[in-house]
């Protein structure tokens, strides 16, 4: 398993340059120009520079591998220096723009441009850091409830499948899979926040959990966003689970441990749900760079300020260097929780082995 592991992780990191090429040069094509923003009053020459500060006038392939330097060698620095808290080695200040490195030549302190917003003015990892955290607590807490209510729902549907409780369930998933966010979004904003008002309709970012009272303001401001994500996990995974219980339900080795007296709760709990599993595992893995990648809908709807509507505001403005740095984000989330999938697969399954 560890040199599968370790040969996957190799060979992810062609992989790798490979998309961000691919995302560089789409992006590269894309209509626009961040100085569209800057004042009629500012002069040509100023204009000029300005693109020049942000490397607009180097070719296109400079611009690629400096981004490459800027993503896999300055801001991991910077992150470092963060974690270990010694500015002397990287002098790393928070909503600074460069990291000072020690040359190794010279022995003189350089400085080394981090990838910079081209709308903010920022620095592109300070402002996903701090989007980061709503996005966790409203898209996270949605997909691990979805996945907590889908399971159950599941093994009870295949279990007693063609009962009421199953078609109930299988209802209640196509209504999940049929109904966009952006229609259920309003609905409840409707329901409970204009004609019941129990619920806010609009999450509030800048609240500071500190007390009983706080937390209760974050629940109910969270009730409504997470219901309308954890209803499209619920329906996902629940015939998902449904599926692969039925098609394990009547295989031999179930007849077998029926057969030498196990608790029915044992052949289903035990027996059926590991092998039932490996198919689901794949669905929750794939699943899991959304919780990072946000909910753009979901979160325009509700005002979250999270990562989802942080990379539409930087697609309508044009910010390729935001754009790029989250869309890369993306695609390393995705390769790595297909690893972790695979890993998984031989830990629910005996039978598959990789070395």
């Amino acid at each position: 398993m560890l040199n599968f592991t370790i040969r996957r992780l190799i060979l992810s990191i062609p992989t790798l340059l490979f998309i961000s090429l691919v995302i560089f040069m789409l992006l590269q094509l894309a209509p626009g120009d961040p100085m569209a923003q800057v004042p009629l009053t500012v002069p040509p020459e100023v204009k000029q520079k300005m693109r020049e500060a942000l490397g607009l006038g180097a070719p296109i392939h400079v611009q690629y591998f400096k981004w490459l330097y800027q993503f896999f060698v300055v801001e991991p620095s910077v992150f470092i220096d963060f974690l270990t808290n010694k500015s002397f080695l990287f002098g790393w200040l928070p909503d600074t723009h460069f990291s000072m490195t020690i040359d190794s030549v010279t022995g003189e302190l350089v400085q080394k441009q981090r990838v910079i917003s081209w709308q903010t003015r920022s620095p592109v990892m300070d402002i996903v850091m701090q989007r980061m955290p709503q996005t966790l607590w409203v898209v996270g807490l949605s997909y691990v409830v979805g996945i907590l209510i889908a399971i159950p729902i599941g093994i009870y549907s295949a279990y007693r499948h063609y009962s009421l409780f199953d078609q109930a369930g299988t209802f209640v998933t196509m209504v999940g899979f049929s109904i966009p966010p952006f229609f259920t979004g309003p609905l409840l904003i409707v329901i409970f926040s204009v004609s019941l008002g129990w619920l806010p309709s609009i999450y509030d970012t800048t609240l500071i959990v500190d007390s009983w009272a706080t937390f209760k303001i974050q629940l109910m401001q969270m009730i409504m966003p997470v219901m309308v994500l954890a209803l499209q996990t619920t329906a996902q995974i629940s015939r998902y689970m449904r599926s692969a219980m039925l098609d394990n339900l009547n295989q031999d080795y179930v007849r077998t441990a029926r057969a030498k007296g196990l608790k029915e709760s044992v052949v289903i709990m035990v027996h059926v749900l590991r092998n039932s599993m490996i198919p689901v595992v794949t669905v929750i893995a794939l699943g899991m760079p959304a919780i990072f990648g946000g909910a753009i809908i979901t979160e325009n709807v509700f005002k979250v300020n999270g990562i989802g509507q942080l990379l539409l505001t930087a697609l309508f403005a044009n910010d390729l260097p935001m754009v790029m740095t989250l869309t890369f984000i993306f695609a390393i989330l995705i390769v790595l929780f297909n690893l972790i999938a695979d890993i998984l697969y031989g830990v629910l399954d005996p039978r598959i082995r990789y070395d």
